[in-house]
């Protein structure tokens, strides 16, 4: 068996981690509940962990004692210890310090059994790492590399033959199509004319490659690449109720989002209202509290979501009136469409809305689930984020809730998935994507 010594910040990110180590032995530093009961008391997801971990490890003790070890469901053990206590550098070390020595004195008490320091902060293993400790990141639910995750996507052989068939009757069906995801998006191409393509959907229900969704005549964004119009489809299929877009910045995930979002619930009334919500994480320094209303705190965090809007009703109106409102004054005087912090969602049950999770790369899967499980009868649910502007010191491009979803629903009929490769903000956004 192996020895895991878990970190504060490990069972904060995932307050059920003590189950993921197979039949082994993992240990709680007493430290670290005393940190984790610092956290407890917070109305943020941190402070809900805090919470979880607690319970759960008094559900634990009532089994045995916690100093002893207690066998968990998978055959291994969870124990809550102290360092030793005939150690005179024990007393009054630091959370990172004491889980080190913890680590030294379990591997001079059983040389034979492999230790590992387990933690979500670098500092510590390069400091375990020093001092000859083995340290791991928790990688639960973490992919093997950020770029071999599903890009949504597939480019497919079909003769001329097969591709006119398609374009007239607006189905095909192709050999090799087994391998083939739920709703993943495919590009047939005859190779003998590679300017020869259609674009199309797999419909694993019938079997089939369909065409794609359009707004029409009375769309107000125009997809302008393969990949948007590929995301585009998505956001309008009623059956699809879950998407995923992700992609550098500049690729137009919320703005594809909100476009989709406005046009059904403003236009073909399909849904009641669009709710777009956002994590609230500052890039670089934040600016401390900010003073007046709920609206007037949340309008800088959710600039970007107001631009948006702007730039979606202004193409749609053309009007000089229209052209002086900003993204606060169109939500104000509109009731079908709202925007708010995923900060109070717990809780609630969200029926027939367009909802649109916007920088959903800064959520662990936990928040995620959590979000995801909030769409109540009717509502569609849209997931954007670039998985490498993430600013959760908590997750990476691996770990992140957005990553978690993409693998998870990758076979669900109902989800779709598309990766935004091409930047269409500007060409110095897009250089500056690509070279920085």
């Amino acid at each position: 068996m192996q020895n895991f010594i878990l970190d504060t910040n490990v069972l904060l990110h995932d307050p059920t981690a003590f189950r993921h180590f197979k039949a082994n032995n993992v240990i709680i530093p007493l430290k670290v509940l005393e940190e984790i009961d610092q956290f407890k008391r917070e109305l943020s997801e941190r402070g809900r962990n805090a919470r979880t971990i607690s319970r759960s490890l008094d559900e634990l003790r009532k089994q045995g004692r916690l100093s002893d070890g207690v066998v968990l469901e998978n055959g291994g053990t969870i124990r809550v210890i102290f360092a030793d206590k005939n150690n005179p550098f024990a007393i009054g070390l630091s959370a990172d310090d004491l889980i080190i020595t913890l680590a030294i004195d379990l591997q001079k008490q059983k040389p034979d059994e492999r230790c590992t320091v387990v933690s979500k902060d670098i500092n510590l293993r390069l400091k375990a790492d020093a001092l000859g400790l083995e340290a791991e990141d928790y990688e639960n639910g973490r992919h093997r590399d950020a770029d071999e995750i599903f890009p949504g996507q597939k480019v497919l052989e079909a003769d001329s033959e097969a591709i006119s068939f398609f374009a007239r009757e607006g189905h095909a069906v192709l050999p090799f199509m087994d391998d083939l995801f739920p709703n993943q998006y495919i590009t047939l191409q005859n190779p003998q004319d590679p300017k020869q393509t259609m674009l199309g959907r797999y419909d694993a229900e019938t079997h089939r490659i369909v065409k794609l969704l359009s707004m029409g005549d009375n769309a107000p964004i125009v997809p302008r690449n393969r990949e948007q119009r590929f995301a585009m489809d998505a956001l309008l299929n009623d059956r699809i109720r879950l998407v995923t877009l992700s992609g550098k910045a500049g690729t137009g995930k919320t703005l594809l989002a909100i476009a989709a979002g406005y046009h059904q619930v403003m236009d073909t009334r399909y849904y009641d209202r669009l709710l777009v919500s956002r994590p609230i994480f500052p890039m670089g320094r934040d600016l401390g509290y900010l003073p007046g209303t709920i609206e007037e705190k949340l309008d800088p965090w959710m600039q970007p979501i107001h631009d948006a809007l702007t730039l979606i009703v202004h193409s749609r109106t053309g009007n000089l009136p229209a052209q002086k409102k900003k993204g606060g004054d169109l939500l104000a005087s509109n009731p079908l469409i709202d925007v708010e912090p995923l900060t109070y969602i717990r809780g609630r049950s969200i029926p027939n809305q367009f909802m649109i999770v916007d920088e959903a790369q800064n959520l662990t899967p936990l928040e995620v689930k959590t979000v995801i499980t909030r769409v109540g009868h009717g509502t569609k649910i849209i997931l954007t984020g670039d998985l490498y502007q993430i600013d959760n010191p908590y997750v990476d491009s691996l770990s992140n809730g957005l990553s978690a979803v993409v693998d998870k629903f990758k076979s669900e009929p109902l989800a779709a998935h598309m990766l935004l490769t091409e930047g269409v903000r500007s060409e110095l956004a897009e250089k500056a994507a690509n070279l920085l």
